[in-house]
């Protein structure tokens, strides 16, 4: 009886232990939701990116993607994000979507013009860039200097 009351009492600890982990890394991790205006932008490929990761500009956070979907007439990812009314984009931004790490983890990098005329409610980010693939990189590298070791015999 008196092992099985350490016991739960021991597993109590625990719990409010982690429970307190949690609420301290969801505060400490800037994971709130932006609400603000959305934007789009097309790409030719995502990468990886998905609905809930960042939008960052020189590396601070300024909305989430809200959605992502295929555009049926262009054939192109169609990324919409919530950008924070306080950050307005001008008409020549780009957007490059980027690795946290080489693990993963990707976001969408903002890099704003010089442009007088901002985005409105609802625009598009002309200018975009999609994501490097590691494995197309590797192979190409690997291929070349396959090539490489073949004309030096």
């Amino acid at each position: 009886m008196k092992r099985s009351v350490i016991e739960t009492v021991l597993g109590a600890v625990v719990l409010v232990v982690a429970a307190v982990f949690l609420g301290f890394s969801y505060n400490t991790a800037n994971v709130k939701k932006v609400s603000g205006y959305e934007v789009t932008a097309d790409f030719s490929g995502i990468g990886g990116l998905a609905v809930g990761d960042e939008v960052q500009i020189s590396g601070v956070k300024v909305g989430s993607i809200v959605g992502v979907d295929l555009d049926p007439d262009t054939y192109l990812a169609r990324v919409r994000m919530s950008i924070d009314p306080a950050v307005k984009l001008p008409d020549d931004t780009a957007a490059l979507i980027s690795s946290e790490s080489l693990m993963g983890g990707k976001y969408l990098l903002l890099e704003p013009g010089a442009g007088d005329d901002m985005i409105p409610a609802g625009g598009r980010v002309p200018f975009t860039q999609a994501p490097q693939n590691l494995e197309q990189l590797l192979g190409q590298f690997i291929f070349s200097m396959q090539k490489k070791d073949d004309g030096d015999s």
